[in-house]
């Protein structure tokens, strides 16, 4: 009788311990992955902004000096990313290859114009640079015309402040969240043991000599539990170094490295904080009072 006892009771001890892994697994995993996006966020919007196109068309009339001078400038000059000189001749060749015939048989000669294609940073994506920078190209009496998607570049800037704000946010309300939710599974599985901490307490044991096993034994679960959740966030962080190359996720190993460290952290202290908490609690109460 008291063997299937022995063994219910070590099944529930079993199954709380897991409970309390599996719940700091999944909150952590979720803030690593919030944490992963908080940290490339810039990174991301930065991708997205040096997509933006700024195209000098040339005249006619443009020599080969004055055309390679310009794309020289223009690659040394501190706003640009990179540069690429296209051919009246090779615009044809993306057009034909895009709609799938040839409008030049229509036509009967080739409208485009030479052009400079152009990639900026992405701090001087802006508005005020681009009119800056398309004043200086119109400047040369060799270029025809400058254009650029101005709103497209608006509605980027607007929308990278507003997630970077969103995102801010959300990170502050999930972190509330992650330490409410570890904080109860802790409480759960110290609330089983409240007869035992109360009978050790009835026999002399220090509050200190108490709780110190309830502590080591949660921070080891707690460590356990951001250990799996780092193995699902390198996989993650793997896949998507893989998939989105251009990004450069694992550019920054020291980065990776930081918040991997950060959430084991947080895994320990959370479970350390939580335990100290509700030990102190059960600690406090009555005998009477813990039947309610």
């Amino acid at each position: 009788m008291s063997s299937s006892f022995e063994k219910h009771q070590k099944r529930r001890l079993i199954s709380s311990y897991f409970s309390v892994v599996l719940s700091i697994a999944l909150v952590l995993f979720l803030l690593g992955l919030l944490g992963m996006l908080v940290l490339n966020a810039k990174k991301v919007s930065d991708h997205f902004k040096e997509q933006v196109v700024v195209t000098i068309y040339l005249k006619d009339a443009a020599k080969e000096v004055e055309t390679k001078q310009l794309e020289k400038s223009l690659a040394m000059a501190d706003y640009v990313k990179s540069t690429e000189y296209v051919s009246k001749e090779k615009a044809a060749e993306f057009m034909k290859a895009e709609n799938g015939e040839d409008f030049m048989d229509f036509v009967g000669y080739n409208p485009l114009q030479n052009s400079i294609d152009v990639h900026l940073k992405a701090d001087f994506v802006t508005s005020e640079h681009l009119e800056t920078i398309s004043a200086e190209a119109l400047n040369k009496n060799f270029v025809d015309e400058v254009t650029y998607d101005n709103d497209l570049v608006n509605l980027m800037n607007d929308n990278v402040k507003k997630i970077s704000f969103w995102v801010l946010v959300i990170s502050s309300i999930f972190t509330l969240i992650a330490v409410l939710l570890i904080n109860s599974s802790i409480r759960l599985a110290v609330y089983s043991k409240r007869f035992t901490i109360k009978t050790m307490q009835m026999v002399g044991a220090t509050k200190q000599f108490i709780r110190r096993p309830f502590v080591w034994q949660s921070v080891k679960l707690g460590m356990i539990g951001a250990f799996v959740a780092l193995l699902g966030m390198a996989i993650v962080l793997y896949y998507l170094d893989q998939t989105f190359t251009d990004l450069g996720l694992l550019s920054n190993p020291f980065l990776v490295v930081g918040l991997f460290l950060f959430i084991f952290a947080l895994g320990i202290i959370i479970t350390w904080i939580s335990t100290h908490i509700a030990t102190q609690r059960f600690l406090n109460l009555k005998t009477d009072q813990l039947y309610y």
